[in-house]
């Protein structure tokens, strides 16, 4: 049996905030769920929180998800982060494959979320 979870969710939008942690906890009710509606807050929750895995929207007000996630990657470079985003573009990608990121299209769907969990369920 595995321990449960941390997941720290960044998303300015609240819908989609609330979509991932639903299909979270579909398939890991006993996961511990913690939202960030920004990435200066996703920065101050790090270290308090203590997240197995980041899910990180890009396209946010203020400090966008891919500064958020450098910065992260840097004080945390063995917290999993995996952006989520409708932004899909090559250049994108790349930015994300060179941070050692995950990237997940948006629109939020449970069998994207499930992808994204399952090797995570593992460790």
């Amino acid at each position: 049996m595995t321990l449960p979870k941390t997941i720290l969710i960044v998303d300015d939008s609240r819908v989609s905030r609330m979509m991932a942690r639903n299909y979270i906890g579909q398939l890991h009710a006993d996961w511990r769920i913690e939202e960030a509606d920004s990435g200066e807050e996703a920065l101050l929750k790090v270290a308090s929180v203590s997240p197995d895995l980041i899910l990180m929207d890009v396209n946010m007000p203020g400090m966008g998800g891919m500064a958020a996630a450098e910065q992260l990657r840097h004080s945390w470079p063995a917290i999993p982060i995996s952006l989520l985003t409708a932004n899909v573009q090559t250049a994108t990608r790349e930015r994300a494959t060179a941070l050692g990121l995950g990237f997940v299209e948006k629109p939020i769907t449970p069998a994207r979320i499930a992808s994204l969990l399952a090797t995570l369920a593992g460790a």
